[in-house]
């Protein structure tokens, strides 16, 4: 199973149940629609690109899903079905597990395909749409509205319960949930440190750019800073020096308060690269840079490789 124009497309040595699944799933999230899945924004979860991030650069990194099955689903959290960007080797069994956890812009195409990038690795890889039931990032063409009726609408502690629906989910799929790893991007590095702290199932998180620490609210009661007496397992930080919304004091402080936290915060690390500015990492952005972002891929891999997952 493929997230091509064909739903059939694909599906030789994936099982049937998930196949079934996965059909099922994308007839709940797209009734009725064919599309083109470069050529549209906000129909289904991991396809199109978000309207605030277009144009989308010439610089843009494709992965196909040869080998994978990949696509949409559905994952149930109490009533909720909440939509997910799956990617995963075709007939693998007890694959290890990572969590992709997007920037403000949703599950689009680039989430999507940092999911494949995993999943090409041996990983099943989910990119949950953490902010579904606020509505659709990706249809949002005005930052300042999205943060305002999307972003700080969405609360953390509803983030973490929906992480852990879908850490079940990947669990009752025959994912091996005991090599659990989570990364993330900006509003999504965030989200890694708290999970990393809410989660005893983490055995590894990579988080990039996100925010460390800032003023509380009843949505986000805590930073990442706040958190690091609470930390279950390391986290490798992969930062931007340039970065004009998370100064490197904020990195410095953070390096400060891990060394005064659990045994896991003792065991986390940052790279800061010098010169670089926030979203390095984002291949479709005129923010990315190839050189930190490659080494940051390839930190990932290893750190992760480092703690076993």
């Amino acid at each position: 199973m493929t997230n091509s124009d064909s739903r059939d497309e694909g599906a030789a040595g994936v099982s049937p149940e998930l196949v079934d699944a996965i059909r099922d799933d994308i007839d709940t999230l797209t009734p009725g629609r064919a599309f083109s899945r470069r050529a549209f924004v906000g129909t289904a979860v991991g396809s199109g690109f978000a309207a605030a991030v277009l144009p989308v650069s010439a610089q843009t990194i494709t992965t196909d899903t040869q080998g994978l099955d990949a696509g949409p689903v559905a994952i149930p959290v109490g009533d909720f079905k909440m939509p997910a960007y799956v990617a995963q080797p075709a007939g693998k069994k007890n694959a290890h597990v990572v969590l992709v956890i997007s920037e403000i812009f949703g599950v689009h195409e680039h989430i999507a395909d940092v999911a494949r990038r995993f999943a090409k690795l041996g990983y099943l890889a989910i990119a949950p749409d953490l902010f579904a039931r606020q509505g659709d990032a990706k249809v949002y063409s005005d930052i300042a509205k999205l943060q305002s009726e999307i972003i700080q609408r969405t609360p953390d502690a509803q983030v973490m319960n929906d992480l852990d629906a879908a850490v079940a989910w990947a669990k009752q799929q025959g994912g091996d949930t005991s090599k659990l790893a989570i990364t993330g991007f900006c509003w999504g590095g965030r989200i890694v440190w708290l999970y990393s702290a809410h989660s005893r199932a983490v055995k590894a998180g990579v988080a990039w750019y996100g925010r460390l620490q800032g003023q509380t609210n009843a949505m986000t009661p805590k930073h990442p800073i706040d958190v690091v007496g609470q930390l279950n397992a390391p986290v490798l930080g992969l930062y931007g020096a340039q970065d004009n919304g998370i100064p490197v004091s904020t990195v410095a402080a953070m390096q400060e308060a891990l060394k005064q936290g659990s045994a896991a915060a003792k065991a986390s690390e940052f790279v800061v690269y010098p010169d670089t500015g926030h979203a390095f990492h984002a291949d479709y952005r005129p923010s990315y840079k190839s050189e930190p972002a490659k080494d940051g891929w390839a930190r990932c891999q290893a750190w992760f490789k480092q703690h076993g997952v």
